[in-house]
């Protein structure tokens, strides 16, 4: 897939104190996207719905991070952090359609030391435990890496602690730029993968199955820890062979990787009653089955219900996923299912 181009980009004045912004600016011009002067909730006022979601989709702001306070991401990691808010990639079913409803743009953060520099702060509180930050919480900063460079950065910076570990995950195979940085094993890159079906389906604008199985080649030949995410996982009519067909398919790419300290994350299809009213406003014609009538209803760290198969259902696909990625992946360890 190619790399993601902007259709436009917006400038928030306190950016305009950082080299970043200088940087991509520098790239954007090269590339001929156009820096509108006006405000982006100007711009967009008048749009409906769908106009608005497709018009952020493809429009990156660049502003500043004044998060200081990080939350917890269990079981992922101790805390998570965002270089980016936001994603060019237009999945269906992503709970983000919820948390960005109303900034569903690309906004990259460029005061990447003040992050960095709050990141050291917590590292420092917790001497000598070690403690593990997820990148890609919010967003998947690899998707614009070649306009940002920023998860280069991070990595590099995360390379020098003794007490402080990065995860990352993504639907892109843009990784290049992290192949020749000495890592020091302190970063640990996952790819995001499901079945052709899902991702024709629901996974628009991002990369396909074979292109990120490449890059996972490459990350594992880079010496990276690495893992996947099998997530949303679906009950479809062939579900069974069709994530049996991807795990083959897994194996075979890895080759002479398959017996590594592979990790996996396996996490079940949800949805709110709220992220359903965006899903279905944004996409009309969704195939997504969004019937809460059918689902166990579950109250969700982030103060709302949620809708996830039934016991029996969310059971059968624990243990067929077990099952089958020991088979193939004997060496893997399946870090949870949720």
């Amino acid at each position: 897939m190619k790399k993601f181009i902007p259709s436009q980009i917006f400038v928030e004045k306190e950016a305009l104190n950082y080299a970043l912004t200088y940087e991509i600016l520098k790239k954007a011009e090269n590339l001929n996207i156009p820096i509108i002067e006006d405000s982006f909730n100007k711009k967009t006022k008048n749009l409906s719905e769908q106009e608005f979601f497709a018009y952020s989709k493809r429009t990156i702001i660049l502003g500043i991070s004044k998060n200081k306070k990080l939350d917890s991401c269990k079981p992922s990691a101790d805390f998570q952090f965002s270089l980016v808010s936001g994603c060019p990639g237009t999945c269906e079913y992503c709970y983000l359609q919820t948390k960005h409803a109303a900034s569903p743009h690309i906004k990259i953060f460029v005061n990447i030391n003040e992050i960095l520099d709050n990141i050291q702060g917590y590292i420092d509180e917790s001497k000598p435990n070690i403690t593990t930050f997820e990148l890609a919480s919010t967003s998947d900063p690899i998707s614009i890496e070649h306009l940002t460079g920023s998860v280069a950065r991070t990595v590099e910076f995360f390379s020098k602690q003794e007490f402080g570990k990065l995860r990352l995950v993504t639907k892109f195979s843009n990784i290049d730029s992290l192949l020749n940085i000495n890592h020091n094993k302190k970063t640990k890159i996952r790819f995001s993968i499901n079945t052709d079906y899902i991702i024709k389906t629901y996974e628009h604008n991002t990369d396909n199955l074979q292109e990120r199985l490449d890059a996972a080649v490459k990350i594992l030949k880079a010496d990276y820890d690495t893992g996947f995410i099998i997530a949303p996982i679906f009950i479809y009519d062939g579900w069974k062979k069709d994530y049996e067909d991807m795990l083959i398919n897994l194996y075979n790419k890895l080759d002479g990787f398959s017996n590594s300290n592979l990790t996996f994350e396996l996490i079940q299809y949800r949805f709110t009653l709220k992220s359903k009213d965006i899903i279905l406003k944004r996409f009309p014609k969704t195939k997504l089955d969004l019937n809460e009538e059918t689902r166990l209803k579950k109250w969700g760290p982030y103060g709302y219900y949620k809708y996830v198969y039934p016991k029996e259902i969310s059971s059968e696909i624990k243990q067929y996923f077990y099952d089958k990625i020991k088979q193939y992946f004997p060496n893997s360890t399946i870090e949870y299912f949720t």
